[in-house]
C-alpha cells in the first residue's frame, strides 16, 4: 500500500474518531431500523407460530448472523475507515479488516443473509415480492460494479486492485485474504 491510501491520513484526535464512528454507527442503525423493523410491518408480514410455522423460527439464526455481519461491517467503516456507508461520507481509508478480508461486499451480502432469513420466518413467498427482491439484488450489483468500483479504484488506485484480485466480490473466500 502507498502512504496515503494505508491509512496515514491526518491523525484525528480520539475524540474526532469516536465521533466518525458513532455517526457510521447511527447511519448503520438507520438502515437497520428501516430494513428490520419499519418494511416488514409496511409489507404486511406478520409471523405465524402455529404448526409447521414455528420451525421458520430456525430460519432467525442466519438472519441474526447477517445483520450481526452488516453492523460489524459498519463499524469497520466508522473505525477503520473513518466514514460511514452513505456515499455522501465516504470511508477515508480502504476498508480491508473483518469481513472484508472475505468478500468485498459483505455487508451487501449480510443484508441478503438477513432478509432471506426474515422472508422465511415471516413465510411469504409473494411472486410479486420474489421479483422485487430480483430486481433490488440486480440493482445493486450494478450500482457496486457502476459506481461503487470504479469510485474506490479512482479513489486507492493499486491498493484497490490488489485487493480485488485477491478478493471476489460477492462469493467469500474459505481463509481471510492477508495483505502484503
Amino acid at each position: 500500500m502507498t502512504t496515503a491510501q494505508s491509512g496515514q491520513l491526518p491523525s484525528k484526535t480520539g475524540a474526532e474518531q469516536w465521533l466518525t464512528l458513532f455517526g457510521s454507527l447511527a447511519v448503520g442503525l438507520a438502515f437497520f431500523a428501516l430494513w428490520f423493523w419499519l418494511l416488514p410491518g409496511w409489507l404486511g408480514f406478520r409471523v405465524e407460530t402455529a404448526g409447521a410455522a414455528r420451525w421458520r423460527w430456525l430460519a432467525a439464526i442466519p438472519s441474526v448472523l447477517g445483520f450481526a455481519v452488516a453492523l460489524r461491517c459498519v463499524w469497520d467503516f466508522g473505525w477503520t475507515g473513518r466514514g460511514t456507508p452513505a456515499p455522501i461520507a465516504p470511508p477515508q481509508r480502504l476498508v480491508v479488516v473483518g469481513f472484508y478480508r472475505y468478500v468485498r461486499n459483505p455487508m451487501y451480502v449480510g443484508f441478503a443473509a438477513g432478509w432471506v432469513g426474515l422472508w422465511i420466518v415471516f413465510g411469504h413467498p409473494n411472486p410479486m415480492l420474489i421479483a422485487i427482491v430480483a430486481l433490488v439484488a440486480v440493482g445493486v450489483h450494478l450500482f457496486v460494479i457502476l459506481y461503487e468500483e470504479p469510485t474506490l479504484r479512482e479513489k486507492f488506485g493499486d491498493d484497490y486492485q490488489d485487493y480485488c484480485r485477491n478478493v471476489r466480490r460477492w462469493w467469500p473466500r474459505l481463509s481471510a485474504w492477508n495483505q502484503s
